[in-house]
């Protein structure tokens, strides 16, 4: 296995949770992409990222995704973590397929994709409401916000989907069993939890 691993797909569909988890077990150094993106937006609003730019959620994950992953490759090709075993797990929610393979393909790097496609809106919105404890930022969005996020997550879960299943890359469903996804995931990658 390459020493860098990205964990990329939708809001809340696992990927801090899984990128935690290689931290924590197995030494990986997490880097939070949205932590990252959020510093461009405040402090270097002429690259054009902006989450709150009054474009479509689709629109804006175009836009972000295409401006991050030459990026993410430069960060890759630094070369920082290259000596170390493992590197570094970036979690990262706006990187489409198809930029990561223009983009990053062939760097120090693997990728698993984290979606939600297998729901409707309607049924991603009530597993979100099951599962939403007080330390989730979506916790405090109304029902309104969580409804219409739900519609964006579940479109662009399909079109991640789409575009995995035409670049050969891998990807995990995870509204109907995180937890099952999550162990394939881990046993696809090869690893072993310690306490498992």
């Amino acid at each position: 296995m390459k020493n860098n691993l990205i964990i990329a797909g939708v809001p809340r569909a696992g990927k801090s949770t899984i990128s935690r988890l290689l931290s924590k077990q197995f030494g990986f150094q997490h880097v939070s992409m949205d932590s990252i993106i959020a510093g461009f937006e405040k402090c270097f609003p002429e690259t054009g990222v902006d989450t709150y730019s009054g474009l479509s959620s689709m629109e804006i994950l175009h836009v972000i995704s295409g401006k991050m992953a030459p990026f993410v490759r430069a960060m890759l090709d630094s070369g920082e973590y290259d000596e170390y075993q493992p590197g570094m797990v970036l979690d990262m929610y706006q990187l489409l397929p198809a930029d990561y393979d223009r983009w990053i393909r062939g760097a120090n790097c693997e990728i698993a994709y984290f979606i939600t496609s297998d729901v409707t809106p309607e049924e991603r919105y009530a597993i979100q409401k099951m599962h939403d404890t007080e330390k989730d930022y979506t916790f405090w969005h109304t029902d309104d916000e969580l409804r219409e996020n739900a519609v964006y997550i579940v479109e662009q879960s399909l079109l991640m989907r789409k575009q995995c299943e035409a670049l050969g890359l891998p990807y995990y469903e995870t509204a109907r069993n995180r937890d099952q996804s999550i162990r394939h995931f881990l046993q696809d990658f090869g690893f072993s939890l310690k306490n498992a």
